[in-house]
C-alpha cells in the first residue's frame, strides 16, 4: 500500500486482469522460474478477488496472537495507512506461534478510515494474491473482518532500499557498488516479470521505498496498491488518473494520463540514478538547480567525461570507469523524454547482468573528492516499509 492516504484514490477498479496473472503455488521459486497456471476469469467484485487469491485468509484473532496483541514494541514502522507489526506463525500450518519460533511475518494493519485505503488493500490482494516471482515480496495472507483490514507478508529483514541509500545511522552503512548493482538487477527483474505476458501489469509506483531487501540483499518489489493492468490487443497504453510519487512519474504520464510499461521504465531510471548518485529524486534542501535529480544530472549523463560529477562519493574507487559509464548510459536511456526511445525492462536486465561480472577489466576511478553527503531521512524500519521519508513525499494524485 502507499505511504500517503490524503487524496482520494482513482475510481478505477483494481480488480481487472486477474486472468492474465501467474498463479501462486506457495513454494519457493528459482530466479529463472515463475509459476504460471490457468486462473479463473477476471474477478470484478471484492468477493471474487478474495476467493481467487491463493493465500491464507487469517482471522483477526490469529493475527492478534501472532503479533502479541499488536504490541507497540513489535512495530516495524508506521505510515498514513496504519502500522506494520512483526509477528510469528508456523511455517506449515500458518497458525500463530510463540515469539522467536516459526516463520517471521510483517503484518500491515490499516487505519479504519477512508475508502481509499480499502481500495489499495484490495488491489494488493488482487495482484500479490495471484502473482508469484522471486523478485516480488510474498503475500502470505490477508484478514477482512468487520472493519479490520490487514495484510500479511514475508518479513524482509533489511528493510527498504530507501533507508540504505538515504538514512544515516550505524544500522545503515553505505551500500557498496556491487550491492547497488545487485539490487538494481533484482528490482529490474521484478519489473520485467510484471511487464511479461505472464502478468501484463504496470507497477505505477516504482521507487526506493517500495524495494525491500532480504538478509542477502536480494531485492523484492512491494506495495501493489497502485498497480494496474497493462494495455491489451493493439493498444499502446491505458488511460488513467495520474497517481504516484513526485519525482518518479514519467513526463508523458503526467501530461496525458497515458500509462504504459515504459512509464515504469522511466521510474526505474530515476531509481537507478538515485543509486548511482546517493541523492533523492526530489530534494528542495539542495541549492537552486539541484532540487530535481533528473534535471540536475542529465547534462552530466550525456558526457562520459563528466560522469564522475554525479557519482556518490561514498563509493570511492569500487568500480571501473567502464562500469560507471555503462550504468549511467542505461539510466539516461531509461530517462528518455520520448517513451519509445526507452529500453524494455528485459533489455535493462541484460545490461545489468553484464555489470554483475566481477572480473570486468577497466581502470578504477580514483577516490573522489568529498562532497556533502545526502541528507538523512527521518524514519526507517527493520522490516516492511511503512512510510515515505525525506523530501520525495508521496502525492496521490500527482
Amino acid at each position: 500500500m502507499g505511504n500517503c492516504w490524503g487524496a482520494k484514490i482513482s475510481s478505477d477498479s483494481p480488480s481487472g486482469g486477474a486472468s492474465k496473472l501467474a498463479s501462486r503455488n506457495g513454494t519457493a521459486l528459482s530466479n529463472s522460474s515463475v509459476s504460471a497456471a490457468s486462473v479463473p476469469p477476471t474477478p470484478r467484485s471484492e468477493g471474487e478477488i478474495l476467493e481467487s487469491a491463493n493465500v491464507k485468509a487469517f482471522t483477526f484473532n490469529e493475527l492478534r496472537t501472532a503479533t502479541r496483541n499488536f504490541r507497540p514494541d513489535s512495530v516495524l514502522g508506521e505510515g498514513g495507512f496504519g502500522s506494520v507489526f512483526k509477528g510469528w506463525i508456523d511455517e506449515k500450518s500458518l497458525t500463530p506461534t510463540r515469539p522467536g519460533t516459526g516463520m517471521v511475518i510483517a503484518v500491515k494493519k490499516l487505519n479504519q478510515e477512508g475508502y481509499q485505503g480499502h481500495r489499495e488493500w484490495l488491489a494488493e490482494v488482487n495482484y500479490l494474491g495471484l502473482l508469484s516471482h522471486p523478485c516480488l515480496v510474498k503475500l502470505v495472507g490477508y484478514c477482512v473482518e468487520d472493519e479490520q483490514r490487514l495484510l500479511v507478508y514475508e518479513f524482509m529483514p533489511r528493510g527498504s532500499l530507501e533507508n540504505h541509500l538515504f538514512r544515516r545511522s550505524t544500522h545503515f552503512q553505505p551500500l557498496s557498488w556491487r550491492l547497488r548493482m545487485k539490487i538494481a538487477l533484482g528490482a529490474a527483474k521484478g519489473l520485467a516479470f510484471l511487464h511479461s505476458d505472464n502478468a501484463k501489469v504496470i507497477y505505477r509506483d516504482f521507487k526506493t521505498s517500495n524495494i525491500l531487501l532480504d538478509a542477502n540483499y536480494d531485492a523484492k518489489l512491494s506495495d501493489f496498491g497502485l498497480a494496474k493492468d497493462g494495455p491489451t490487443g493493439d493498444k499502446s497504453h491505458v488511460s488513467t488518473r495520474v497517481m504516484g510519487t513526485h519525482g518518479y512519474a514519467a513526463p508523458e504520464y503526467l501530461a496525458t494520463g497515458h500509462l504504459s510499461s515504459k512509464s515504469d521504465v522511466y521510474s526505474f531510471g530515476v531509481v537507478l540514478l538515485e543509486m548511482l548518485s546517493g541523492r533523492r529524486a526530489l530534494d528542495k534542501n539542495r541549492p537552486t538547480g539541484e532540487h530535481s535529480l533528473v534535471e540536475w544530472a542529465r547534462p552530466y549523463l550525456t558526457n562520459k567525461r563528466r560522469i564522475f560529477r554525479i557519482l556518490d562519493g561514498r563509493l570511492g574507487g569500487q568500480y571501473s570507469l567502464a562500469r560507471a559509464q555503462k550504468a549511467a548510459a542505461l539510466a539516461l536511456r531509461c530517462l528518455s523524454v520520448e517513451a519509445r526511445n526507452r529500453p524494455t525492462m528485459d533489455q535493462v536486465v541484460a545490461v545489468l547482468e553484464q555489470l554483475q561480472d566481477a572480473k570486468e577489466a577497466g581502470t578504477l576511478i580514483p577516490q573522489l573528492q568529498k562532497r556533502p553527503s545526502s541528507r538523512s531521512s527521518s524514519i526507517g524500519s527493520n522490516g516492511l516499509k511503512a512510510s515515505t521519508t525525506g523530501k520525495a513525499a508521496t502525492a496521490r494524485p500527482v
